[in-house]
């Protein structure tokens, strides 16, 4: 048998590694792999992952104003260029029609992070606001980030944060736990971000879902007692996992890692509203407190971030949709049932303010910081003192379905 030449062994050694992509496993939330199906039609190529080995200064902290206070509270400019505005849980989400986001006057743009503010998520569909028009609007809530280790797209807009998973890409279930990819994005930051863009170009026909999870919700639903006890509390969050992922994968690191302390309930600085703000995904310990203490508390709060649906809302991605979330009061993971389907969206992330705690936040403003379900309560003309929350002081359970 005569010897394969060259350049047909290569073209054979590529066939393969591309029959056999499917088969290579990941971490989709610590290890991201740099490879690709390899399709050269795709035609958001320019916008798939890359990782180029760049270098960049430790962040320091920076003035960001708060958009959502200069908007007026009842968010007439906005909510009056809606076609329909649709609540899609009690806690959490709202789905405006009619609005096009290239169109919106900043104004309408401050109201937007009052309304996302106030209700966590909010979800648009048919958006034909390109990336770099994505980017302007992020700029308008803060300076953008820049992440050190995730996939940058092959056109080198390095403040776009590239979500893309093909069917090389086949997470490997032995590698983590769904509870693990519940986050709330990069809170290891001195500034983590606040009101954050997904647009997704390329999704499967159902599956890659996204649920999100409301802070303040959790929060509400506690004790009085854990409540306060946890105000008095703060947490490491850490990148280093994400870090050693890329090392791991003879991936870049693009700025050094970091661990910063936060307070494990922060206030809203529009809202005023206290959130609980720890996550699975990057929150590994509470501060000064014994570890089995550590432990319990967290693992409590991970599983009802997960587990409780009265937190939650789930939002089936079209084509075009976007979502724009604030990362200081939920937080969301995405469903990893799709493969061997392709799901790539762009993501544009400003940072918001340091989180403040309780008494921080009081101590700034001179305000009080509330409770957000009580003060639903109170706008619904509800006698709070004989509702169905924690203050009710009830232990029975008048549900039935």
């Amino acid at each position: 048998m005569a010897p394969v030449a060259t350049s047909e062994k290569q073209a054979t050694d590529i066939a393969d590694l591309k029959t056999h992509a499917a088969d290579k496993l990941f971490n989709p939330f610590y290890s991201p792999p740099d490879i690709d199906d390899g399709s050269s039609d795709y035609k958001f190529a320019d916008f798939k992952p890359s990782f180029p080995n760049l270098s960049w200064e430790p962040l320091k902290e920076v003035e960001v104003t708060e958009r959502a206070l200069h908007a007026d509270p009842s968010k007439k400019n906005l909510l009056s260029a809606a076609s329909k505005v649709t609540h899609l849980t009690p806690a959490i989400g709202v789905e405006l029609e009619g609005i096009d986001l290239r169109q919106l006057t900043d104004q309408q743009k401050d109201e937007l992070a009052l309304l996302v503010a106030e209700r966590g998520v909010v979800f648009l569909r048919n958006q034909e606001i390109d990336i770099y028009q994505q980017l302007d609007l992020a700029r308008h809530y803060g300076p953008l980030h820049k992440h050190a280790t995730t996939g940058i797209p092959k056109n080198g807009l390095e403040e776009v944060h590239v979500v893309y998973n093909d069917s090389s890409r086949r997470p490997d279930a032995s590698a983590f736990a769904k509870i693990d990819l519940w986050h709330s994005d990069v809170t290891y930051e001195i500034q983590p971000p606040g009101v954050t863009s997904l647009k997704v170009i390329t999704g499967p026909e159902v599956g890659g879902d996204t649920l999100w999870s409301s802070g303040y919700a959790l929060y509400s639903s506690l004790s009085p007692g854990l409540q306060t006890y946890l105000e008095g509390l703060q947490a490491v969050h850490s990148g280093v996992a994400q870090a050693e992922g890329n090392r791991a994968a003879g991936l870049p690191v693009r700025r050094k890692e970091i661990e910063s302390v936060h307070p494990l309930v922060r206030v809203h600085p529009a809202t005023g509203w206290k959130s609980v703000f720890v996550n699975p995904g990057f929150t590994r310990r509470i501060v000064g407190v014994p570890k089995a203490e550590s432990d319990a508390i967290l693992t409590f709060l991970f599983r009802q971030i997960s587990d409780n649906p009265d937190f939650q809302v789930r939002f089936r991605w079209t084509e075009g949709s976007i979502a724009l979330w604030d990362n200081r009061i939920v937080t969301h993971s995405a469903t990893f049932d799709f493969w061997p389907a392709t799901r790539h969206a762009l993501r544009a992330t400003p940072h918001a303010e340091k989180p403040l705690s309780v008494a921080e936040y009081e101590k700034a403003t001179g305000k009080v910081a509330k409770d957000r379900q009580i003060e639903v309560w109170k706008q619904l003309g509800v006698d709070v003192a004989t509702g169905n929350g924690a203050s009710a002081g009830s232990s029975k359970s008048r549900y039935n379905d």
